[in-house]
């Protein structure tokens, strides 16, 4: 049991080893402040009609507009944002993030595309803006970490010189885990 509690921990570690590092990394500076950035462009596009907050009528405005300008659509979900008194829609995914918006000539709206920088990009995949195979990717290591912590957890406790300080660091994880809970 033990040698099997090994294996499984050791190929698990070292085939996650760099997505843990992406999630730690983009996760622990996102938590203050830094989340890379966007190279922004903007253009005025002419409407047959004027914008109405309705998601599909604004996605096949943006849509258009990309497919003329020749840019790959943003790999995440559009919806509807309110801004001020007015909306604009905004579709995020990992190498882009497009907003359509209203301008002050109802036959014209301005988009903007935002291009990721590399570290934005480590960022929007972490924020679950990827396509549907990163998406995977990252649910598969969810579940691997926790198999890691698990059979980290169960080899000490399968050598009794381990046990106790295993008991130990797990009581105090959880008093932490409530700390952190109840000071959000």
């Amino acid at each position: 049991m033990q040698k099997t509690l090994i294996a499984v921990h050791l190929w698990l570690a070292a085939f996650f080893l760099p997505i843990a590092v992406m999630f730690a990394s983009t996760g622990v500076l996102y938590t203050i402040s830094i989340k890379g950035s966007y190279e922004e462009t903007s253009r005025s596009i002419p409407l047959a009609q004027p914008l109405s907050p309705e998601l599909s009528a604004l996605t096949a405005v943006v849509e258009r507009a990309l497919d003329e300008a020749g840019v790959e659509y943003p790999s995440g979900a559009a919806s509807i944002k309110k801004a001020g008194t007015s909306f604009e829609l905004e579709w995020t995914g990992v190498s882009r993030d497009v907003v359509l918006k209203p301008s002050a000539d109802p036959l014209s709206a301005t988009l903007v595309i935002k291009e990721t920088t590399p570290w934005r990009h480590l960022v929007q995949l972490h924020k679950a803006k990827g396509s549907e195979v990163a998406k995977g990717i990252s649910v598969l290591w969810g579940i691997g970490l926790v198999v890691i912590l698990l059979s980290g957890l169960l080899m000490a406790w399968n050598v009794p010189v381990y046990r106790r300080k295993a008991l130990a660091a797990g009581g105090l994880g959880i008093v932490t885990f409530v700390v952190y809970v109840l000071a959000g």
